[in-house]
């Protein structure tokens, strides 16, 4: 069991003959394409959090000191940075479809089969979320050797000390721009080729002609009535033409607006934006205050070390998102049910919002308690969110990039409202954290009902 899976990990995958998407993740083979775009969707996705997150670490004392902030300045600052990413993440989904996802970057689903995605958009964020993590490591150290062993005044520093993010995101950018393909046939443009070619496995029965816009617009109504989603994979399809018109269906085209707003508004975006919303939301918005927090309630461990306990609860993205998404794929392995999928991931978010109740109720005076409850949190918020990605393909597959904007957009959406939160408490972390929870139990709560997949309504 264990020498197959090490071979997993380095070999090239299995390919799925129709959509030409890989059937395992090689991990630790970036030579192979999709082991490429594997390594550099969760690098990229690394830095970015990395460069995003990097003022929190100096903002609550350096460049708060330095720039005469208020509360409320830091505040207002991390709204906005939340506000600007929102509508970026919003349009980068219809802007995936129309343009390709090397230039928008928006990459796994297109290249991992269902068997595998969740897995693979959990390893992919997790590992990139990790990067909120690492810069309040780096950010602090990068600015104290500037200090101590360059000379150079804080004030001038903290400046200095950003250049470096800078650097590190534009040789990452250059090398997915430069090293890695859009689909797994090459162009964007190419990306019809395996189904207007057919396959050249013998045991695929049929022929498929190029799905037009017309034929995919069509289907958005109605795609998962026509193909159910109970099938994980591909030996379950025990006919060729069925498992043919399965991947025409998932055939994405430009979209028109008309589209977009119906992918937009169904009950079933809503119901993964909502609970995106407070998952990712809170990530986003604790992250932003979590050093402060430890530094008011333990005055003694100062700016960096502060910083030093706040970047464990990102970090342990490494471990418990992508957990979240494996779990989830195994629970429909097992039940064949994305309805599974979706009671797992309501439990992850209910749990979360209780750990939030626990700690801001509490408000913890001892560091041991403090940090085992953050660790808690850690684990069903981050799994929650990578258990949300790995039902996000089921949803519209012809449409998944605006459901993949739309959802992630959510987490910036409850940022910003989690953030207003923060902001009118000052503070009173505690407070503002017990009230996040509440929050999240009934958002998971009152979606709880919503079917997973669309329905034909007739």
């Amino acid at each position: 069991m264990a020498p197959n899976f090490l071979r997993l990990l380095v070999a090239s995958p299995e390919i799925n003959p129709i959509n030409q998407k890989a059937r395992s993740i090689p991990i630790l083979n970036p030579f192979d394409k999709y082991g490429r775009v594997f390594f550099f969707s969760w690098l990229g996705f690394f830095v970015a959090f990395l460069s995003w997150y990097s003022f929190p670490p100096l903002l609550a004392v350096t460049i708060k000191k330095d720039l005469h902030l208020s509360q409320t300045d830091i505040a207002n600052s991390n709204i906005i940075a939340l506000l600007a990413t929102l509508l970026v993440r919003f349009f980068s989904g219809p802007l995936c479809d129309r343009y390709g996802p090397r230039l928008v970057f928006v990459w796994t689903t297109g290249y991992f089969d269902k068997n595998v995605i969740g897995s693979a958009n959990a390893l992919t964020a997790g590992w990139g979320n990790a990067g909120g993590g690492i810069t309040y490591y780096v950010m602090p150290a990068v600015f104290d050797s500037l200090v101590q062993h360059s000379g150079l005044a804080p004030h001038k520093a903290w400046r200095v000390a950003y250049i470096v993010p800078f650097i590190i995101i534009v040789v990452v950018a250059l090398g997915m721009l430069f090293t890695c393909d859009d689909t797994p046939t090459g162009r964007w443009s190419d990306r019809a080729l395996p189904m207007a070619g057919g396959s050249s496995d013998s045991s695929i029965r049929g022929e498929i002609d190029t799905p037009s816009s017309v034929s995919i617009a069509k289907d958005i109504n109605n795609i998962d009535e026509k193909h159910p989603q109970t099938i994980s994979d591909i030996e379950s399809q025990s006919d060729g033409t069925t498992y043919l018109d399965l991947a025409k269906s998932e055939f994405i085209v430009p979209p028109t607006t008309k589209e977009i707003m119906h992918v937009v508004i169904s009950p079933q975006t809503f119901a993964l934006f909502g609970v995106y919303a407070c998952s990712f939301g809170t990530e986003l918005a604790v992250n932003s205050i979590l050093a402060s927090f430890y530094e008011r309630n333990f005055p003694h461990l100062g700016q960096t070390e502060a910083g030093e306990w706040a970047a464990m609860f990102g970090l342990l993205n490494v471990l418990f998102r992508p957990l979240g998404g494996i779990i989830s794929d195994l629970i429909y392995k097992k039940t064949q049910s994305v309805w599974a999928k979706k009671i797992w991931l309501i439990f992850l978010g209910v749990a979360a919002g209780a750990h939030l109740i626990a700690i801001g109720v509490s408000n913890p005076k001892t560091e041991a308690t403090m940090f085992g409850l953050f660790v808690g949190l850690a684990v069903f918020m981050e799994a929650a969110n990578g258990a949300n990605f790995s039902l996000v393909p089921h949803v519209y597959p012809a449409a998944n990039g605006i459901v993949s904007g739309t959802v992630g957009a959510a987490g910036n959406f409850g940022g910003i409202i989690f953030s207003i939160i923060f902001r009118y408490n000052g503070t009173h972390y505690d407070r503002s954290i017990w009230i996040i929870g509440v929050i999240c139990i009934v958002v998971n709560m009152s979606v709880f009902w919503i079917r997973p997949v669309p329905t034909l309504h007739k």
